[in-house]
């Protein structure tokens, strides 16, 4: 079987690094806010080209306390609107609503995956307070164009950068374009931790210094709580994992590139519609295709062993969770969500791996 992705033999690259990290920490006796917290925080921040990162505990609550220090701030009130992709996976979507603020779906491109800036433009109300692009699959989405409808119509901007860790457009990389940017460190990330954890960068310093109180109780100081807070720390042993592995990303994401451009020279199958993607924007998180008869090719590469995965089979509005939007209408989206499949993709796949993946795909028959 050839995997979706190893993170056995990802991991066991830097294995004795990663345990000498691990035994720096344990030894230390210092274990939540401490050396290895502010090296990977001053790394990271430099690595994407913001002045300020801050550890949270994971990708949402990245979202979540970004958006709930824009209302500490008063650029934000309950009820203002937040246009956000309508096939975007739903934790972008449940950060907006966790703040009681309103949600709006708009369409994708169908080419990209990422949302279509003409649409967001056609969404703006007098309520719209917010853009949160997500950087799906591992592509930066529209960034310029983004960027500049923000500007006019004053609104502020926070990049979904979970999937995109080094995606980079006109020199910038993800999470260095909006006001604030969320990123998820969860293991099969492109930078992945060894469990939960998550980060927020940005180059506003008032910002940074409220989003350091909201992920500790609220609290600048010991027991002085200036905001009620939470418990969103990214803790020392993670911390000290993803000191480690930053030093490789970059040529992690080579190795994804290299598979992806195989697949993208070497998959020739008329009723497999392969991903767009320009230059160094796409760091191919997940390598996505479309067949309209997707679980009819998911099935035939899983009996000809090889493990797929779909991202994601159901779109936001059609969940349970949102049951006020199920009667609601995207066809893009649902398109979308109706076509997907992921191939295997990762730093560690062979070139004979590739090869059969890429022979598999091109004797489908519909």
């Amino acid at each position: 079987m050839i995997n979706f992705l190893d993170l056995k033999a990802i991991n066991a690259q830097y294995r004795d690094e990663l345990v000498d990290a691990c035994t720096r920490v344990i030894d230390s006796g210092w274990y939540i806010g401490g050396s290895e917290l502010e090296q990977f925080e001053k790394q990271f921040a430099n690595y994407c080209g913001t002045k300020y990162a801050i550890g949270v505990a994971n990708g949402l609550d990245a979202l979540i306390l970004t958006l709930r220090a824009w209302k500490e701030l008063g650029k934000l009130k309950d009820g203002d609107e937040v246009i956000v992709p309508s096939n975007t996976y739903i934790a972008s979507i449940l950060a907006i609503s966790a703040n009681n603020l309103t949600p709006v779906l708009v369409e994708p491109c169908v080419d990209s995956f990422n949302i279509d800036p003409k649409k967001v433009e056609a969404a703006i109300t007098s309520r719209t307070k917010a853009i949160l692009p997500v950087h799906l699959y591992g592509q930066l989405s529209d960034m310029p164009a983004i960027m500049d409808i923000a500007q006019r119509h004053e609104l502020l901007v926070l990049e979904d950068s979970a999937q995109a860790h080094g995606a980079s457009l006109d020199g910038k990389r993800a999470g260095s374009w909006g006001d604030a940017s969320g990123f998820s460190f969860y293991p099969g990330k492109n930078l992945g931790a060894l469990g939960d954890a998550g980060a927020i960068t940005t180059s506003d310093k008032e910002l940074a210094h409220i989003l350091r109180a909201l992920r500790n109780y609220g609290s600048h100081e010991k027991y002085k709580n200036l905001f009620q807070g939470v418990n969103s720390r990214l803790d020392e042993i993670q911390a000290a994992m993803l000191n480690v592995k930053l030093s490789y990303l970059d040529n992690e994401i080579a190795l994804r590139r290299k598979v992806a451009n195989s697949y993208l020279q070497g998959i020739n199958n008329s009723s497999i519609t392969l991903p767009t993607h320009e230059g160094d924007s796409h760091v191919w998180h997940v390598f996505v295709v479309r067949c309209e008869r997707r679980d009819e090719l998911r099935k035939y590469l899983a009996d000809n062993g090889v493990q797929t995965l779909i991202h994601y089979p159901v779109p936001p509005h059609q969940q349970p969770a949102y049951k006020e939007w199920n009667e609601l209408s995207y066809p893009i989206a649902e398109k979308i969500h109706e076509e997907v499949l992921s191939l295997p993709i990762g730093p560690t796949m062979t070139i004979a791996d590739v090869n059969t993946v890429i022979h598999i795909c091109n004797e489908f028959q519909l």
